[in-house]
């Protein structure tokens, strides 16, 4: 499964994630954001993630969880983080 990004990102959007992740999984990063893409957090693509955890210790506000351990209260944040991405693929 993959890492999704929860509650804590919301405001924050510190990026040093997005510098960290490999596979350039996280979203949206610094260009992203100059073609007028504004969000309120972070997302990781959840197909282009490769599960390496290299995000989870770059993330200030502890934002990041394997899917399957996002607390209770953050488990909508998977369907956020995949419908982020819905459309956005070609």
């Amino acid at each position: 499964m993959a890492y999704v990004i929860a509650e804590p990102c919301i405001g924050v959007k510190d990026k040093a994630c997005v510098s960290a992740c490999p596979v350039d999984a996280i979203h949206p990063g610094s260009g992203d954001e100059k073609g007028g893409v504004v969000t309120p957090q972070l997302y990781i693509d959840g197909e282009a993630c490769i599960c390496c955890g290299v995000c989870v210790p770059a993330c200030p506000v502890s934002a990041i969880y394997a899917e399957e351990d996002l607390p209770e209260k953050w488990k909508d944040y998977a369907k956020i983080n995949r419908h982020w991405y819905a459309g956005r693929k070609k």
